[in-house]
């Protein structure tokens, strides 16, 4: 799978960045939540959790592609 990402042109680079978006998504999913729906705290929190949860396992691909980028 990651030589097929790496074929595509996506670069550890590209994961990286999807991995720091996805921590300044979460902390927005989790204010405009917060903010716009009366469903208060709770529902906020789901919200950025789960946008959250992406982070690790972006960054998890960056650092396989580095290595796929490594053998080239």
């Amino acid at each position: 799978m990651i030589a097929k990402l790496s074929e595509l042109g996506v670069t550890s680079e590209m994961a990286y960045a999807a991995g720091t978006a996805s921590i300044g998504l979460s902390f927005l999913a989790w204010t405009l939540s917060k903010k716009k729906e009366e469903a208060g705290t709770d529902r906020a929190d789901r919200w950025g959790i789960f946008v959250g949860e992406w982070a690790p396992t972006f960054f998890a691909l960056g650092v396989a592609l580095r290595l796929e980028e490594g053998t080239k």
